[in-house]
């Protein structure tokens, strides 16, 4: 069976703990509803922060949806000049035997500026 990636995105209000487990929870629930994603396909899943957000570890909201067999982590994007902040970024590994065309990228709230042309509907 082939192994794909989902990307994923989405900003959040405050660097709160609260904050960055929600917005990590939704962009997750949305990612397995838009993908029909069974979590016993998942491989591994990369969690980036912007600099701004240090209050919790993303790989957390994951958890509590039931990962907990999953190899996850967390690391800091590049602090590029100008980017956008408070955002939250997922990459996700699994098997399917989708092509790459059929495969559902989720962009949400201020993160859909990072891919304009595939997130129109999120």
């Amino acid at each position: 069976m082939p192994v794909r990636s989902i990307r994923g995105a989405i900003t959040v209000a405050e660097n709160t703990k609260k904050s960055i487990l929600e917005g990590t929870h939704e962009l997750l629930v949305e990612i397995i509803k838009r993908n029909g994603l069974d979590s016993e396909d998942i491989i591994s899943v990369i969690f980036s922060v912007t600099h701004d957000l240090n209050a919790a570890f993303p790989a957390v909201a994951a958890r509590e949806i039931g990962w907990k067999d999953i190899s996850l982590m967390c690391t800091n994007e590049i602090n590029v000049p100008d980017s956008l902040k408070s955002c939250i970024r997922v990459l996700i590994h699994f098997n399917t035997e989708k092509a790459n065309n059929e495969i559902n990228h989720v962009y949400l709230k201020g993160a859909k500026i990072l891919r304009p042309d595939i997130s129109a509907g999120g």
